[in-house]
């Protein structure tokens, strides 16, 4: 349920924005509001969450209400990259008496708005993040209540298989079947979990829908809660989101004192406690079981599995793990049902995807587009592509998806569409949803070293392959980066990552590799070029000839 239209502007308050001085600009709109008086005290300033073109803040989005019966009811101009000293201007502009910022107004009808899709998004930048009425006025909460007054958790669980939702941290496992795991294991104690360990590099879809939207994920939790009869829960959140943090403890003291979590949820008969865990940082403790320890007061390490942690998981009970995205996904999916959901998307991978943006492109920011759209529409159509790139790839030289474990995915197959099996199907993965786009000058051996590096500082070091082979093959590279390697190391590099892959304790050591082989794969004549003998090296084609047949 919407609130009636009204003239307001909407302050972009997210980590981005703020950085580059959105508590400035909103200060100063406070401050002209009340110097002007008369029409410009009708303009409501609202602290809203991320309004997704981050690269371009601080942004402020301007709502006029149209005459009664005009469709739309309501027109918005976002203006971007904005200063204090505009406040006058842009408040000149609400109460129509002037345009001055028209160079600074963005097209609300070009792609990088048009072609997206708001499903778990729908809320970030229309919220304000920290007011709980505000959020009810949006209908947030309002699936809770009619999850515990109409639904049986098999209904609910039902709904969710329907939808075909599959896990937005990375592996894509089948969300409802999850669900289903949990339920039912025998009678007794169960948990749910929220994964906000967000680690990778380029990757800020979660931190935006917990700076932006907090009470959703709330809602869409206890909804897993009530599904799989767990009566307990945490937040995993990294110490590295601040903000993040204090909004999402500030949504559950709201939620408390509306009733809507703790005893007696909404007059019913469910109870669930929720709580914040707020985690060093580390890259590992995304890792389901490295995250159920860290909970638990322990080292965050991985251990090896079975039994999986819908089995066991915190102290011994079934314990359903969720990340950001996915629970944010899960009050639309009820509101509209999931044969709605399911129609978004491919036929393997069901609903819509949050992208952040980021590296040598364009336009910046968060971008939710159905499942199956390319990735050149992506990163050239709606990113628009390198800044000054030209010809077909308009200067993109590679896309880095699925952080260092993902890999690089040359410019020849943009037109891959963005799903699970075929991102898989290049060596590369979707990850928790980091795109990372690298220009023409870039050079692949760094890439590789530099997300190996990252593997090093962040192994936790339980198991050999992943200790020793990560730093091993950092100093491999080294030698490539510097031009003093052989066609023996090339082999040896080669020979390492798959030892490393396979024979690793958990996901961060068996995906380190990733992002060398898929340069190796796509760009191995940077790698010949960079031997000591490079004439020595066989063709680039002769190699993937030799690929192919492995």
């Amino acid at each position: 349920m919407a609130s009636s239209p009204r003239m307001q502007l909407r302050c972009c308050g997210a980590s981005g924005c703020r950085s580059a001085g959105a508590e400035a600009v909103r200060a100063a709109l406070l401050s002209a509001r009340d110097q002007l008086g008369g029409a410009a005290e009708a303009v409501s300033i609202k602290p809203v969450g991320c309004l997704r073109l981050c690269g371009r803040g601080p942004l402020v989005a301007l709502d006029r209400p149209e005459p009664s019966g005009a469709e739309p009811a309501c027109r918005t101009e976002l203006y971007a990259e904005l200063r204090p000293e505009q406040a006058f201007d842009l408040l000149a502009r609400a109460t129509g008496r002037g345009d001055a910022l028209a160079a600074q107004r963005l097209d609300s009808d070009h792609p990088f708005f048009a072609l997206q899709k708001a499903v778990v998004l729908e809320g970030c930048g229309v919220v304000d993040p920290e007011s709980i009425d505000d959020a009810l006025n949006h209908g947030t909460y309002a699936q809770l209540r009619r999850v515990l007054l109409d639904f049986s958790p098999e209904q609910v669980r039902e709904q969710v298989k329907r939808s075909g939702l599959r896990g937005r941290g990375g592996a894509g496992y089948p969300t409802g079947l999850k669900w289903d795991t949990v339920a039912l294991q025998p009678p007794g104690p169960r948990y749910v979990v929220c994964n906000a360990d967000e680690g990778d590099p380029g990757a800020f879809m979660d931190r935006s829908v917990l700076e932006s939207d907090p009470h959703r994920l709330i809602e869409g939790l206890a909804i897993a809660a009530y599904a799989v009869g767990a009566e307990q829960g945490y937040v995993y959140v990294r110490a590295e989101y601040p903000l993040a943090v204090e909004r999402l403890r500030l949504a559950l003291r709201q939620a408390r004192a509306k009733g809507l979590l703790g005893a007696g949820i909404a007059g019913s008969g469910f109870h669930l406690r929720l709580e914040v865990r707020v985690g060093a940082g580390a890259y590992v403790c995304g890792e389901e079981t490295a995250l159920l320890a860290s909970i638990q007061g322990q080292r965050g390490t991985p251990r090896p599995r079975p039994p999986f942690p819908a089995q066991s998981g915190l102290w011994g009970a079934p314990t359903l793990i969720n990340n950001v995205e996915t629970l944010a996904s899960i009050p639309v999916i009820l509101r509209e049902g999931g044969d709605w959901y399911a129609a978004i998307g491919t036929e393997g991978s069901k609903g819509t995807k949050v992208f952040a943006l980021s590296g040598a492109v364009q336009r910046t920011g968060l971008v939710e587009v159905p499942m199956g759209t390319t990735l050149r529409t992506v990163v050239q159509t709606i990113g628009g592509g390198v800044p000054g790139g030209e010809g077909p790839d308009k200067g993109v030289k590679a896309v880095q998806t699925g952080g260092p474990s993902g890999g690089c995915i040359p410019a020849h197959l943009l037109d891959t569409p963005v799903d699970y099996e075929s991102l898989r199907a290049l060596g590369s993965m979707m990850g928790s949803g980091g795109l990372v786009v690298m220009g023409e000058s870039t050079s692949m051996p760094e890439v590789a070293r530099h997300f190996m590096r990252f593997s090093v500082n962040e192994s936790c070091g339980k198991c050999v392959p992943c200790r020793a082979g990560t730093v091993q093959l950092a100093q491999m590279l080294d030698r490539f980066v510097e031009r003093r390697a052989s066609l023996v190391d090339l082999e040896r590099l080669e020979e390492l990552c798959r030892m490393v892959g396979a024979t690793s304790l958990c996901g961060l050591g068996q995906a380190a590799p990733n992002p060398v082989l898929s340069t190796l794969r796509y760009f191995r004549q940077e790698y010949q070029a960079a031997c000591r003998d490079p004439d020595q090296c066989e063709p680039f084609d002769a190699c993937l000839l030799k690929e192919g047949t492995r």
